[in-house]
């Protein structure tokens, strides 16, 4: 069971705070594929609105017994229903009595004994330390979206871009990145994990933020240069197409050029990024 949106997501909608949602990892899709890649069969996606935060303790562990519900996994420090009022104690003696049992799962910790967790996970991406970030995630991070029109300036720079929505999501990190880049049917295939995986992937460099030098919308773009495309593993016309973007290094963070001529700066930039992504990514 996952919610959608989640309680920090709701919470600040309705006190009209931003800062309060949490930094998405995942989308609603993207977490399927995950729960999918791990055996998971069936996902339960309540709505969380006025009327699901508002129910009390009971009513929420009433309706996992109208689900059947045999046996219960939770975090040790679970805590439900209205402010907050219902937790494992609570949970374990109405399952008790119901007719199911409560598991807690223990925190998760890397070989160096540090907890790893969602907030941990942000501060790596935030901070551009992709290593970090697959250590704890256990394979590279990545972002599925679809492909949309731009505004095609790249294509006169000579650097034409794949331009993935990111649906009003705001990433938890920013810059230009070499990345592997492979169209995936609905998302719910695997994370590039393991050499099987590479089949249809195309490696390339990637600028995630608000390119500042030639967007004036403050709007979050992910848009990708692709090195070797089209090939014998891609398709000409990615416009509608899903893809996933597996980051792999971050080469720098983004620039707002001020000299005279900031489109001519940022092409030499371009160039040498994309000479750095092929070294980073062993690209003869």
């Amino acid at each position: 069971m996952t919610f959608s949106p989640l309680p920090r997501e709701y919470f600040a909608k309705v006190r009209n705070d931003p800062s309060l949602a949490p930094v998405r990892l995942m989308s609603v899709t993207e977490k399927l594929a995950a729960m999918k890649i791990a055996g998971m069969t069936n996902v339960f996606i309540p709505h969380f609105d006025a009327k699901f935060s508002s129910q009390l303790p009971q009513e929420f562990m009433a309706k996992l017994v109208g689900l059947n519900v045999k046996w219960l996994m939770v975090g040790e420090d679970f805590r439900f229903g209205a402010m907050r009022a219902g937790d494992v104690a609570m949970l374990r003696e109405y399952g008790a009595a119901h007719g199911f049992s409560v598991q807690t799962m223990a925190d998760i910790e890397d070989k160096n004994h540090e907890k790893i967790s969602s907030t941990a996970i942000r501060a790596a991406l935030a901070a551009g330390d992709m290593k970090m970030a697959e250590q704890m995630l256990g394979h590279p991070y990545s972002i599925t979206g679809r492909i949309t029109h731009g505004k095609k300036l790249g294509r006169t720079l000579g650097f034409p871009t794949a331009n993935v929505a990111l649906s009003g999501r705001k990433p938890a990190l920013s810059g230009v990145f070499a990345v592997l880049f492979k169209i995936v049917s609905r998302g719910l295939e695997g994370v590039v994990r393991t050499n099987a995986d590479l089949e249809g992937v195309i490696q390339g460099v990637a600028n995630l933020g608000t390119n500042p030098v030639v967007s004036i919308d403050n709007h979050h773009h992910l848009e990708v240069f692709l090195f070797d495309f089209p090939n014998k593993n891609s398709e000409h016309d990615l416009y509608g197409k899903r893809v996933q973007v597996t980051f792999i290094e971050k080469i720098r963070d983004e620039l707002n050029f001020t000299s005279a001529d900031p489109l001519k700066e940022l092409v030499k930039q371009m160039h040498n990024d994309c000479a750095r992504a092929k070294t980073i990514l062993r690209i003869e």
